[in-house]
């Protein structure tokens, strides 16, 4: 209590209160007094409560102050039995009543500022309700309220703006600047027309520079349409390439997969969709509605102070206390071993939150795999923009490698063999100028012989006919080879369609009651696999169990370790300290003066001792010097002049040795002759 009483005179003697008051005035107050203080903390609060209540009856003065106290939330401490005695406490101005009052006002009056502020305009007016059946006090109420709510929002606004960090005088400043700037600006227009209304056709330079502007902006817009066609074309072949990647992938899973498989993943990718949509997603869904909801209400209540926040976590805290004991309340009323589906239930949420947190797992394992795909993506393009290829992989590169490998050694052999061709392409063009010399001649004899017997032109009449049915034979033998091949080929396939018929036709047989089998089987394994997984729920839960009692042990024993060692460090320090003290106190009462010097009475006494004599020649000193001041420093001023004076004489006489001499002086038989 005195703290407090303390805490409210320090803020009264503050302004704007400066009251002048300290602990014994103040708690000499009389209780007409104490409630004129009161007012004026309430008027500080509130403007419109500034009244001298010595004018005022005391019963409007209760009424008034109470239904500011109800505003501001104030709530008295103590029972119900204080609660009552807390009006007429007031109306007397009892210092129990009034004193927590004050403290209560002083601690939060920016706070309380505020809430009696909004007060005015948010304290709905009550109008009974047989007024509003009437319609024009009913538009008129519906109006009021609607200002209400646009007072609520401008409120908000104005808050935001106050926390956002701009201040009017930032803006005033910013706006003057731009102000000055904009008259600098109209002079330097002014005079820049002024030098070009001297220059001829100034009105067609204007024109072309005003449409070299336009031009300009026209290219930057321009340029700015490219880049964005250029960053869609970019998206767009990015996107190419991800499906042509995707179809790439399906394609190449596709290729070795057999129906079941492909069944098998289909079913897992709708189960896990069902799961996602069924029961993860509504419930983030529903724990996300929730928020946005607390977070609206939160929004559309008044602002809160420090106090009230603080009285919100004391209730938040009491409910988590009432929450825990009747927690502990239903588990000792049911004991988990009568429970029958206690057992089941514990195995449910077991199952639950493994099946919660593998879909966790596999939604981060696929986020991680785009992430992946989107960043190899984008390392292929880097290197297909750097060198103009596709980045081969793993089996692609080892592919490309052995077919690189096979094409070396045939690149070799066709080299080997061009060469050996090569030189018997020489051969072969020597022999066929040869036969072609020859030929000539041959041609030649033949012609003059036709000639002689005048049959000209008869032997290119024989080689064309020859020539020609050459061609058609060559061309009957291509046709029926031809037919021969597609005869045999159909003979064939019917003979490996038959094989393969008689072939598969036991494998068939014995394929189907493996199948009956395979189904029997896989039926059994089911329910030994659920048989297995509720066993191992249920040791799960039991293991789970013990862990937590075994914990829990621990936990406390070595919390009562820690208190014995720390006790024991406690008893050792305490035990050390009476021991020093009866050392103390023996040495202290001891009648030997040898030993009672090394009692640490004694020798702090010696130090105080020595510390006094210290400080006392000390001060003798310090009157010593105090008294020798102005002598020595008038000593030092005549030193310090005595050095000016030498220095002076100093440079006087180097200066005369510098100077050139005017003549000279000859001492000859007693006599003094200056030569010039």
């Amino acid at each position: 209590m005195s703290e407090q009483i303390k805490f409210v005179v320090e803020q009264l003697n503050k302004d704007p209160f400066k009251k002048n008051f300290n602990l014994i005035t103040f708690d000499s107050l009389e209780p007409l007094q104490l409630l004129q203080v009161l007012n004026e903390v309430l008027a500080e609060i509130d403007p419109k409560h500034n009244i001298d209540i010595r004018e005022e009856a005391p019963d409007q003065t209760a009424k008034r102050m109470f239904s500011l106290l109800g505003i501001l939330k104030y709530k008295p401490p103590g029972n119900v039995s204080d609660l009552n005695a807390f009006r007429p406490g007031l109306v007397t101005g009892s210092k129990s009543i009034i004193h927590p009052i004050l403290h209560w006002l002083l601690q939060r009056t920016n706070d309380l500022k505020k809430r009696a502020y909004l007060a005015r305009f948010l304290v709905k007016v009550e109008i009974p309700a047989d007024f509003l059946q009437d319609d024009v006090v009913s538009d008129t109420y519906h109006q009021y309220e609607e200002l209400v709510e646009g007072f609520k929002t401008l409120h908000k606004e104005c808050e935001q703006l106050k926390n956002s960090g701009f201040s009017t005088a930032e803006i005033r400043r910013d706006i003057n600047a731009m102000e000055e700037e904009k008259d600098q600006l109209i002079k330097r227009v002014e005079r820049l027309k002024k030098r070009v209304d001297t220059v001829s056709n100034h009105q067609r330079m204007l024109e072309m520079a005003r449409q070299l502007r336009v031009e300009k902006e026209r290219e930057e817009s321009l340029m700015q349409q490219k880049q964005e066609q250029k960053n869609q074309l970019f998206h767009a072949e990015q996107r190419l390439q991800r499906a042509q990647q995707q179809l790439k992938d399906l394609r190449q899973a596709s290729a070795d997969a057999k129906p079941e498989s492909l069944m098998k993943r289909l079913d897992e990718e709708i189960k896990f969709n069902t799961y996602m949509v069924s029961d993860k997603l509504p419930k983030e869904l529903e724990s996300r509605k929730k928020t946005v909801h607390f977070l609206q209400k939160v929004v559309v209540e008044p602002a809160m102070g420090q106090s009230d926040l603080s009285e919100l976590e004391a209730k938040i805290q009491e409910i988590n206390t009432q929450i825990n004991q009747l927690i502990e309340k239903k588990m000792m009323r049911n004991d988990p071993m009568d429970d029958k589906l206690f057992l089941f239930r514990q195995q449910a949420s077991i199952i639950s939150r493994k099946k919660e947190a593998k879909a966790e797992e596999l939604q981060e394992c696929r986020e991680e795999l785009l992430s992946m795909e989107k960043e190899l993506a984008q390392k292929s393009n880097q290197a297909r923009d750097f060198d103009g290829t596709e980045v081969l992989k793993g089996d692609e590169f080892k592919r490309y490698v052995s077919k690189l490998r096979s094409k070396s050694t045939v690149y070799k052999k066709k080299r080997q063999e061009l060469t050996e061709l090569r030189a018997e392409y020489g051969v072969l063009q020597r022999t066929e100028e040869i036969l072609k010399q020859r030929h000539e001649a041959i041609q030649q004899q033949l012609q003059a012989i036709e000639a002689k017997h005048g049959i000209t032109g008869f032997s290119d009449t024989q080689e064309e006919l020859e020539r020609v049915s050459a061609l058609k034979s060559e061309l009957d033998e291509v046709k029926g080879r031809t037919l021969d091949e597609m005869s045999e080929m159909i003979k064939r396939l019917n003979t490996l369609i038959a094989e393969k018929k008689s072939a598969l036709a036991p494998v068939i047989k014995e394929l189907r009651p493996l199948r009956q089998k395979c189904q029997e089987l896989t039926q059994e394994y089911d329910e030994k696999k659920a048989l297995y997984d509720s066993c191992a729920a249920g040791l799960e839960s039991n293991r789970s169990k013990l862990e937590q009692e075994v914990q829990g042990l621990r936990e406390e024993c070595g919390q009562e370790e820690t208190r014995y060692h720390y006790t024991n460090c406690l008893r050792r320090i305490t035990e050390r300290q009476i021991q020093r003290a009866a050392d103390e106190m023996k040495l202290y009462v001891s009648a030997d003066p040898q030993e009672r010097r090394k009692a640490v009475r004694e020798q702090y006494n010696r130090n105080i001792l020595e510390q006094e004599n210290l400080g006392k020649k000390l001060r003798e000193k310090q009157k010593a010097v105090r008294e020798s001041h102005g002598p020595n420093m008038k000593q030092v001023k005549m030193w310090r002049d005595f050095e000016q004076l030498m220095e002076c004489k100093k440079q006087c006489f180097l200066k005369q040795q510098n100077q050139n001499p005017v003549g000279q002086v000859i001492q000859e038989g007693g006599e003094d002759r200056l030569i010039l």
